[in-house]
């Protein structure tokens, strides 16, 4: 394993172990089934996590069962949002230990899970924190002609009961931070299922969660691969709702595995999103937009402005900015405080990008910059701009998910909307102008989920997040959340 010299040691204790499970309180590791999670900055193995079985998902749901019928169930919503707070706290004190794990196990650059991963995770439960004493049901008089007498009527808001909470790799604290503290805060019990490229954190999370004081069984950990816990997990006639972050394509495989028992599912799913430039913006910082709206996290991300699009009178200025920014990144170790992008997340993603990027030159596409893979060992690839480039092309309509940004000419409005509305996703999109009135009015015509006006990838967990189209089902955040994660009662009580 590689850790910087000033590693916290708690982060190296955790990859001096075999990685378990969390289930009901207690740590459970695998009698004899392993896999290895890599260090993708240079391929070497980090630690050996266990890999869970349809038998782990069953005593995980029992134990959530447990925990919602027993303790957690009785705990008033005050109690809750203190144990969350604590969590965020304890989060928070463990900062640099959760930091270089992330780093180590996505690639991305320790500074920037150090200064946006962890500052946002402890936001998220603080802010979930405050929601149990706030969900709230309503009374509703009755005046229905054909319901005579007089009645008392009044809504609840109550938990929906066990959730599965299955996240994807490019933000895995982050994400974890997403399912939880909505579900917890509503009064749910987990069980969160890690992607297998990245188990790190979700172990450290796991003694988090117990210090912090939840009750056995009301967070659980299971760590393994999709095919084998995400899909027992999803089909588990115990769960009683599914929310997932990731691919498209595996949301199309949970919604078809869900309907043994109607589970309620919420999906966070892919995006090809339009960055918009018009030839009033402020160039110099559009470019730098553009190029952080899909260079950040080496493009893992899903709300990544990878469609941008110029409007003539700029594009050249446009391109070359971005160009010239793409060209100043360093791309560099994980752990080196100086690196300002990492390697993509496994072999797997790096021939995927890769494969991208040579249809790119199939089909013609012009490399602006770069477009290579980057040293000899390890998952490094050269941010790359695009131009020349079309509908059709695989690398302008699919979800590249890597550091790739194509580049579109347009002339006016209503062909960069019809444009950017052409994709089969819908998850966010952004507008540079300096026209008030052309960025609400293109801000409405957009069909996304969020739309960043003269700014990008400006998150907050008051703000409700999630997709049109194939980019997903439901909102995440925000008071829209919690339509998610409770069930909404009607009483009906006669008061004659």
């Amino acid at each position: 394993m590689t850790l910087s010299i000033d590693a916290p040691a708690a982060a190296a204790d955790i990859l001096s172990r075999p990685i378990g499970h969390l289930i009901g309180g207690a740590s459970i590791d695998a009698a004899d089934d392993f896999f290895a999670t890599v260090n993708p900055c240079n391929g070497e193995v980090l630690a050996q996590v266990a890999s869970g079985t349809e038998a782990d998902v069953d005593r995980a749901v029992a134990a959530a069962r447990a925990a919602l019928d027993g303790p957690w169930g009785r705990m008033t919503p005050s109690e809750r949002g203190k144990i969350l707070w604590r969590l965020a706290d304890l989060i928070e004190a463990r900062t640099e230990e959760f930091a270089h794990l992330e780093a180590l196990d996505t690639g991305k650059p320790v500074t920037y899970a150090r200064l946006v991963d962890l500052p946002l995770t402890v936001d998220w439960f603080r802010y979930m924190a405050g929601w149990p004493t706030k969900l709230v049901g309503s009374t509703i008089p009755i005046s229905a002609v054909a319901t005579p007498g007089d009645y008392f009527a009044y809504t609840k808001r109550e938990p929906v009961g066990v959730v599965a909470a299955i996240i994807a790799w490019n933000f895995p604290l982050m994400l974890a931070a997403w399912k939880l503290s909505p579900a917890l805060a509503a009064g749910n019990t987990v069980i969160l299922k890690p992607a297998e490229q990245t188990p790190l954190t979700a172990a450290l999370l796991g003694e988090v969660i117990r210090d912090a004081g939840f009750p056995d069984g009301v967070v659980n950990i299971v760590q393994g691969y999709g095919e084998t816990v995400g899909a027992a997990l999803t089909a588990h006639p115990g769960v009683d709702k599914v929310s997932f972050t990731g691919s498209t394509e595996v949301g199309r495989h949970i919604v078809r595995a869900s309907a043994g028992n109607l589970k309620k599912v919420t999906l966070e799913l892919g995006g090809k999103s339009a960055n918009i430039v018009f030839d009033d913006a402020d160039i110099a910082a559009a470019a730098a937009g553009a190029a952080n709206a899909v260079f950040f996290n080496q493009g893992e991300a899903c709300t990544a402005g990878s469609r941008l699009f110029v409007q003539s009178g700029v594009y050249d200025q446009v391109v070359e900015g971005v160009a010239k920014f793409a060209a100043q990144i360093k791309v560099g170790d994980s752990l080196d405080p100086s690196s300002q992008m990492g390697p993509v997340v496994s072999d797997q993603q790096f021939s995927t990008v890769m494969g991208y990027l040579e249809s790119g030159r199939q089909q013609g596409a012009t490399f602006a910059y770069g477009g290579s893979q980057l040293g000899a060992s390890g998952y490094f690839i050269e941010p790359t701009v695009l131009t020349d480039t079309a509908p059709g092309m695989k690398v302008v309509d699919e979800e590249i998910f890597g550091p790739v940004i194509t580049v579109q000419r347009f002339d006016d409005v209503d062909e960069v909307v019809r444009a950017a509305n052409s994709s089969c996703y819908g998850l966010a999109g952004g507008v540079w102008t300096s026209n008030v009135a052309r960025a609400h009015a293109v801000a409405d015509r957009l069909r996304a989920g969020t739309v960043w006006v003269n700014s990008y990838n400006v998150f907050d967990p008051a703000l409700p997040f999630g997709g049109y189209k194939q980019s997903g089902w439901g909102r995440e955040h925000g008071a829209a959340v919690f339509d998610s994660y409770t069930e909404t009662k009607t009483v009906v009580v006669p008061t004659t």
